[in-house]
């Protein structure tokens, strides 16, 4: 077999960044075991994917499908969850506002402890035992 030259590829595809690109992706995809449209010669996947371009055995807009799936990171495209879960929070809030006016949006202060309250709750751990220090056994 003939060597596989740039000039032989280039033809097929005019871009040289292109045709590294669509050459190497090519060169994945049989190595992940795609079929292969040549001899193979013993040659090797990227030399395989070059003779492929250069014979136009490919269709490019297949083999550029394949490439732009193949860098993409993440393909999904729903949106996560926790902006969903905002979403309804938020409407939750605006049906709420919209109900109770502008009260509902307003925090509301917690009651606060009364002086007489914290006093007995101190003499009432006192009188139990419970904030006094035990005496000693030898007295």
């Amino acid at each position: 077999m003939a060597r596989v030259t740039v000039e032989d590829c280039i033809l097929q595809v005019p871009n040289r960044f292109e045709l590294v690109m669509f050459a190497a992706q090519r060169a994945r995809d049989v190595s992940a075991g795609a079929q292969i449209t040549v001899d193979r010669d013993r040659d090797k996947n990227p030399v395989v994917a070059l003779r492929e371009i250069a014979e136009t055995k490919l269709d490019q807009a297949v083999l550029k499908d394949s490439l732009i799936s193949g860098m993409q990171k993440h393909a999904d495209i729903d949106k996560p969850e926790e902006v969903n879960e905002m979403a309804e929070l938020e409407q939750e809030l605006a049906a709420a506002l919209a109900q109770g006016g502008a009260e509902a949006a307003q925090p509301k202060a917690l009651p606060m402890a009364e002086e007489d309250d914290v006093t007995e709750e101190a003499g009432a751990r006192t009188s139990s035992g419970r904030g006094l220090p035990r005496p000693s056994p030898h007295s």
